[in-house]
This record gives C-alpha cells, structure tokens and sequence, in this order.
C-alpha cells in the first residue's frame, strides 16, 4: 500500500481505512468497507480517495457510530471534465468529520460537498483547495446544513483556489442552520503570493518556473486533517 502514499503524498497515521483510486473502490487497499460508519472503531477511519476522475463521481460518507473520528484526504487530478459530489450525513452523537480535499483542475470541473448534521454534538470541518490550471473553469459549491434539534455542532466548508492565467473560477457556499451550533463557518478565498515571498524565492536563486512550483506546493501543505 505504501506505493499510494508517495505517489499521492498522503500523510497516513494508525487508522482504519477505505480506499479508492481514480473513482473506484479499493478494498485490497482498504481495511473496512465503503458502507455508513455505524461501528465504533477504536481507532480512526480515514477515507482516501485519489488519482485521475472524469465523469460523474459520487463519494458518500454516512457516520452512525458515537464518537467516532473520520478523517477524508481527496487529493485528484481532473483533465476531463468532471462532476464531483461529496455528500456527508453525520448522526453519530460527538463524532467528528474532519476533510482535506486537494482538487487539480487542467479542464472543466463542477465539485459539490454536502454536510449534513443531523444529531447534536457532531462536527464537520471540509477545506477545499483547487489548483485552477490554465484555461480551466471550475464551479465549486458547498452547503452545510444544521437540522432541528441539532444543537451545539460545530460546521466549516472552506474553499481556496491558486490560479494560473485564463481560468475561470466560481464559489457558490450556502448554509442552512436550524439549531443554534458551536461555530458554523463558510468561506472562499483566492491565494496570491506577495511580492516580498517571490522577492525573496528569487534572491534565494530560484526561477520562475521553481518559484510556481514552490508556491503551489506551499498553497497545497497550508493545512493538516489531524
């Protein structure tokens, strides 16, 4: 299995595991399998879904157990055009949910996550980041939605974009809160290095070529599951 990890640059830890590659269930790979969450694990799941999509792809995760931890790390490429939906259902009473989606764009992409709470004390926390190549388009939307008598939970769907030349770009988030949560948080933001950061990549020898690479490669490691 350690091939996935280098090739993908998943950063893995002691957890129980379901795999896919290029949209399609792994359970070689895969320790458990890819039904709802309804057990209670002593350790972690951690949901890996990685390599090249096109198409319609669906990704469900449906959480039943009590303070279970789930980890997802989405790390894809899409050079054909591509709808990608995550739809995240959390009943399990203190569980948590906790998502990093890296999304490489080089043609037409529509990505959707749906986070659902449907029971008191459950979190879900989703950051998206999108590599917008050039001449690509890219619709990412997001809704979290709280449910009646859902109180105290904590929801955050974050989107990032790095973009090169001639891409095009749109956030749609939206939220649906019918119980007063912890925090619930949405966001869409489009990085952009300073000009003192290639100011110094350049006095540190590095051309342009090698200061895009080191850039994107900052925007992607921004940020850790655990």
């Amino acid at each position: 299995m350690s091939y996935l990890w280098n090739e993908f640059n998943i950063k893995t830890f002691p957890a129980e595991t379901i795999v896919y590659r290029d949209g399609m269930y792994c359970p070689e790979l895969s320790t458990i399998k890819n039904e709802p969450v309804n057990k209670n694990y002593e350790l972690p799941v951690h949901i890996i879904y990685v390599g090249e999509i096109s198409g319609d792809k669906q990704l469900n995760i449906d959480v039943g157990a009590e303070n279970q931890k789930v980890y997802l790390t989405v790390n894809i490429q899409i050079k054909k055009s591509a709808f990608f939906n995550i739809l995240i259902k959390n009943a399990g009473k203190n569980s948590e949910i906790h998502g990093r989606v890296i999304l490489d764009n080089y043609d037409d992409l529509k990505y959707n996550c749906d986070a659902q709470h449907v029971y008191k004390n459950t979190t879900v926390l989703i950051k998206t980041k999108l590599i917008a190549r050039q001449k690509s388009k890219s619709i990412l939307s997001g809704n979290a939605i709280i449910n009646k008598n859902c109180e105290n939970c904590v929801s955050d769907i974050n989107f990032s974009a790095i973009s090169e030349k001639n891409t095009k770009i749109e956030f749609l988030p939206a939220q649906k809160i019918s119980s007063i949560p912890l925090s619930a948080d949405h966001s869409a933001s489009i990085y952009q290095p300073t000009e003192s950061q290639i100011l110094y990549l350049r006095e540190n020898g590095l051309g342009i070529i090698e200061i895009q690479n080191v850039v994107k490669e900052a925007f992607i490691n921004d940020f850790d599951i655990k």
